[in-house]
């Protein structure tokens, strides 16, 4: 266990006791993995695990395009306090309606940034984004459907918007919270299957977006967070391709907490000597420079203005309770 993961569970169970963002019914300890913890909600009390003012749009959203509550059940998200779908949705999710809001949190990053557009149904923020098409050639199903959060590649969000030379950037968001990577190599699944023949023919392309002079083997590729890198920057990489959304650039936004330092690790033993993060390495393997940018949580919203916007003051109060560490 990492250890940002330990104290955020003491921390969220604290949390969970004290704060008047749970009923009396959700103070319970939760039961997760077949086991009674702290940190966790009662299953029943589950949608209490989001932000109160957007938990039933958030829950409407997934619910409309069918997207996958991770370890959910019966439509309602995690129990587990320190979730990182869960996080993401908390953090972002208030902005779906908020493009002017939007753009002030994510032009420090994206300079060229015009306007927000709207993704989906009209929202400026969606949520574990597959693509239109099964780009990469993963496994579909006996039904014939892809399902967005499970058994296809994903990113945690997805946002858009003109940039001041009128082009289109869709971001490809990967959001990360308390999570933490051993060295073993996910090359052969548990069912045997060799990974690497699955996206071979994307990594064997001329124009394949990871730089291959840099790279030891494409085995090495295959630890996490490095295998999931791999799979979202050429889902990032496909879509620009094909122009989905009609957008010319596409590029993968890496968000994590400074704090979790456990994260950091460079976790693939071939690897180690190409830089001293996970996202160090990453950055350097990636062919154009501008299609993957990592930023910490702290610095994305730490600093964020909140009086200059009344409208997101009850949203601020609570991230500010809930995730201290993002001010700290």
């Amino acid at each position: 266990m990492g250890r940002f993961l330990n104290s955020e569970k003491i921390r969220q169970a604290e949390f969970k006791a004290s704060s008047p963002y749970f009923s009396s019914a959700a103070r319970y300890d939760g039961v997760y993995r077949n086991k009674s913890r702290p940190f966790c909600l009662p299953a029943e009390e589950a949608e209490q695990n989001l932000f109160p003012e957007t938990r039933k749009p958030a829950l409407d959203h997934f619910a409309a395009h069918e997207i996958k509550w991770h370890d959910g059940q019966n439509g309602k998200p995690s129990n587990h306090l320190c979730d990182s779908q869960v996080c993401c949705v908390n953090f972002l999710f208030p902005f779906a309606d908020k493009p002017d809001l939007l753009a002030e949190i994510l032009r420090p990053i994206f300079p060229e940034l015009d306007r927000m557009l709207p993704v989906e149904n009209g929202q400026y923020v969606s949520f574990e984004w597959i693509g239109k098409h099964n780009y990469l050639g993963e496994r579909i199903s006996r039904n014939g459907k892809r399902t967005r959060g499970a058994n296809f590649t994903s990113t945690d969000s997805i946002v858009m918007f003109e940039r001041k030379d009128r082009k289109r950037q869709v971001v490809l968001i990967e959001w990360k919270y308390t999570e933490s990577y051993g060295s073993t190599s996910l090359k052969t699944a548990k069912s045997g299957t060799d990974r690497t023949e699955i996206y071979n023919h994307l990594f064997e392309r001329d124009d394949c977006p990871v730089n291959k002079d840099l790279l030891p083997s494409f085995d090495a590729l295959f630890y996490e967070p490095f295998y999931q890198f791999m799979r979202q920057q050429l889902l990032a990489h496909e879509m620009e391709k094909a122009h989905e959304l009609d957008a010319e650039v596409v590029s993968l936004l890496h968000i994590a907490p400074s704090h979790n330092e456990d994260f950091r690790k460079v976790t693939s033993p071939k690897l180690r000597l190409l830089g001293e993060s996970a996202t160090d390495v990453w950055k350097k393997l990636v062919k154009t420079e501008n299609r993957f940018i990592s930023i910490s949580t702290e610095q994305l919203f730490g600093k964020l203005f909140v009086e200059h916007f009344p409208e997101i003051k009850a949203w601020a109060e609570y991230i500010h309770a809930r995730y201290t560490w993002v001010h700290e």
